[in-house]
């Protein structure tokens, strides 16, 4: 799991950050065996962070730290990885570039990766299944199914956004 929360202060590098996704499987005295390193450097390579292992957290930008959470959970190797918001805080570059990640890690790992988002845009392109939450409903499918029931067309209460079928996004709605 990866949540919005910043990491305390500490001196750890991204290694060692990404390590402790391996805690859970250590031994007693917390040593890594050979499968938890290989689980760390693929976490570290899916990620693309290997440029970054040696340094510390405090040094990363926002969307640096947020690929070395990613390659933290990703080292657990559970078949299920829920991230809140990985994009919160980040410009548009990196959370294309994040969400373009998640796509591509969950093409290569067959992991589920769960995303919570308010990114929709991104989101109707880049996700296999949405599931939507409005007025106590739970509205759930692909993109083009959720298109063709028109689920976003009342998204939003206000006039300000409208949903483009043709482009399947969000745009501003002009008076």
């Amino acid at each position: 799991m990866v949540l919005t929360e910043r990491l305390p202060e500490s001196q750890l590098t991204v290694f060692e950050i990404i390590a402790l996704g391996r805690q859970p499987y250590t031994n007693w005295i917390d040593i890594l065996s050979k499968e938890d390193l290989l689980k760390i450097n693929t976490a570290i390579e899916q990620t693309e962070i290997g440029h970054l292992k040696d340094k510390n957290f405090y040094q990363l930008s926002d969307g640096q730290l947020q690929r070395v959470l990613i390659a933290r959970a990703l080292a657990q190797d559970t078949e299920v990885v829920i991230l809140d918001e990985p994009t919160a805080h980040l410009d548009l570059h990196q959370t294309i570039h994040i969400f373009t990640l998640l796509k591509n890690l969950v093409d290569k790992t067959g992991k589920t990766i769960i995303v919570s988002s308010h990114q929709i845009n991104l989101a109707l392109q880049l996700s296999d299944t949405i599931v939507l939450l409005k007025d106590n409903r739970v509205i759930y499918g692909t993109t083009d199914t959720l298109v063709s029931n028109n689920a976003f067309d009342n998204l939003f209460p206000s006039k300000l956004l409208k949903f483009n079928k043709t482009l399947q996004q969000f745009v501003v709605h002009k008076n």
